[in-house]
């Protein structure tokens, strides 16, 4: 309680008016602050591993190294991982402890941020959403705003962001082939219990619960599998959770598709959410998943004006190298053309020009 009241002391917060904010909340001040994406599959969750594509020097595309991995499509032989070998972007989310510790890192800048809210409903500052309003784009963001009678909330996806899909990745290093529906609806219903929290996830969420604030999950798993997800997050100690309360799920209605826009909505209307927490950038918000946007644009939409400070203090992003919508880019769109470098290679006979002495001080 010492803490809160602290914190309430350091908290800012903004007086609001109308049912949406045209522009990004203010923030507390005391808050301390796999692959490339199958359209078949949904952006957020995992994807079968993309086919390894072993290179010789000869067949090494311009940009790629000789006898590096690269995307399918290319022309080269196309071999099974060798057996037990684990591709680099799941050695670093699932067996790196710097993985782990960036996770904790964000968990704990949630808790953190959570507990300053907190402060704030108890000695009746209003406080802002942090969902972006349907009529929103990332150029002009705009906000949901808060009832006076809502609970505070915060909003996580589900898998790699509260829960490790430790058993379906174990499987999936050792295969080869596209993104196999039915393999992961096998598994939502068979691998409850293969699953643990995320590195700091579990604390977050009980320090949540005990400050008042409800804790709700959005995930694009299959509503039908309802009962074997609530499973698998109560064992992993996430829980209490029930379906269309704090549990929403791809068919709960709203958005077509993947997208979690319509859910956010719906979850608004109920609670307010002062954070959200997700892997992918769909976790926030649908527009950063429009075709339209090129690497470089959805990249740089990120970090601007209106929406960089979100990060950590209302939006926290955990890693996720593995699967999503993050992986995908050529060279062209992801190096600049004015960033790129040639190495010129050592001059035959060349001598390091001699260092000069400093001149003396007079």
């Amino acid at each position: 309680m010492k803490r809160l009241l602290v914190l309430a002391l350091l908290a800012g917060s903004t007086t609001l008016s109308g049912c949406i904010v045209a522009a990004a909340p203010l923030l507390a001040a005391g808050a301390i602050g796999k692959r490339q994406l199958d359209k078949k599959r949904d952006p957020d969750l995992p994807s079968s591993r993309a086919p390894v594509v072993a290179l010789t020097p000869q067949a090494a595309p311009a940009g790629i190294p000789a006898g590096q991995a690269v995307p399918s499509g290319t022309t080269a032989t196309n071999p099974a991982p060798p057996p037990g070998s684990v591709p680099p972007g799941m050695q670093y989310l699932y067996g790196s402890g710097e993985a782990s510790a960036i996770s904790i890192q964000a968990y704990l800048g949630l808790t953190d941020f959570l507990l300053a809210r907190a402060s704030d409903f108890q000695v009746g500052h209003p406080v802002q959403s942090v969902v972006m309003a349907p009529n929103a784009t990332l150029a002009a963001p705009s906000f949901m705003t808060c009832a006076a009678n809502q609970q505070p909330a915060v909003v996580l996806d589900i898998d790699e962001t509260a829960l490790m899909n430790l058993g379906y990745e174990a499987d999936d290093s050792q295969r080869n082939g596209p993104y196999d529906q039915g393999r992961w609806d096998r598994w939502e219903t068979s691998g409850v219990g293969a699953v643990d929290p995320v590195p700091g996830a579990l604390e977050a969420i009980r320090a949540a619960r005990r400050a008042g604030i409800q804790v709700v999950f959005n995930s694009n798993r299959s509503s039908a599998t309802a009962d074997s997800t609530v499973a698998a997050l109560t064992l992993a100690g996430l829980g209490p959770v029930v379906h269309f309360q704090n549990l929403w799920l791809k068919g709960d209605g709203g958005t077509p598709g993947g997208g979690k826009d319509g859910r956010r909505w719906a979850i608004s209307a109920k609670y307010c959410v002062i954070a959200m927490v997700g892997d992918q950038l769909g976790d926030f918000s649908d527009l950063f998943n429009s075709p339209e946007l090129t690497v470089a644009q959805r990249r740089a939409a990120t970090n601007s004006p209106m929406l960089r400070m979100l990060w950590g203090h209302g939006w926290f992003m955990l890693p996720n190298p593995v699967y999503g919508t993050a992986l995908k880019g050529d060279i062209d769109a992801v190096f600049p053309a004015n960033r790129r470098w040639t190495d010129p290679g050592p001059a035959i006979g060349a001598v390091p020009a001699p260092v000069a002495a400093p001149s003396p001080k007079p």
